[in-house]
């Protein structure tokens, strides 16, 4: 949800503003690298995302691989915090791990996620990430937290799409906007001139 009256409105008004500048849909895909791109628009979502939580006393700030990586990172910069990578599939990843197989995600595809042991009791972990549809793989990530002896705080969303109910296991959850608020992704996209 787009929290009212919540902790830095103007940052997170300035950060929604920029990311619907700049989101586009590409061939009915959603194109949130344009995001990435502008230096000022990508300081401003990652602002957004972590006004909220700023009081929350976060020890480390969770991303799922891949864009939960660049905007975990600088999720934990910005909080000063410890981030912690979720990584997918089977690439190298040292040390003690947990893990978790997601449940299907929006192209019916399941993840085994991996996390290290890096957290435990004591600790506060947020995930960050750029959209949940079905958050198959949010569910996860709080069950790796969580198996850690780790306290789940929330997710972190620049877009929301989540059904009502997975919403609440993922509890308290803050976004930018809203995917219905994105437009129709059948729509031609518009030409600006910057297009990668």
């Amino acid at each position: 949800m787009v929290m009212d009256d919540a902790p830095g409105d103007e940052t997170r008004a300035l950060a929604r503003q920029l990311l619907l500048r700049r989101f586009r849909w590409s061939g009915g895909h959603a194109d949130v690298w344009r995001v990435f791109t502008d230096g000022p628009a990508l300081a401003a979502v990652i602002d957004g995302l972590v006004a909220p939580w700023r009081t929350s006393g976060t020890t480390h700030v969770a991303g799922i691989e891949s864009r939960g990586f660049l905007l975990g990172g600088a999720a934990a910069i910005a909080l000063g915090t410890g981030f912690v990578a979720i990584r997918k599939g089977q690439g190298l990843f040292p040390g003690m791990k947990v893990t978790a197989t997601a449940a299907e995600d929006y192209r019916g595809q399941q993840h085994l996620l991996r996390m290290q042991r890096s957290v435990g009791p004591g600790d506060r972990v947020l995930l960050v990430d750029d959209w949940a549809e079905r958050g198959s793989q949010a569910l996860a990530a709080r069950q790796l937290v969580e198996e850690c002896g780790a306290t789940w705080l929330g997710v972190s969303l620049m877009v929301d799409q989540l059904p009502a109910a997975v919403r609440l296991g993922l509890h308290p959850v803050t976004s930018l906007v809203q995917a219905d608020e994105l437009g129709d992704p059948d729509a031609e996209p518009v030409d600006d001139g910057r297009n990668l």
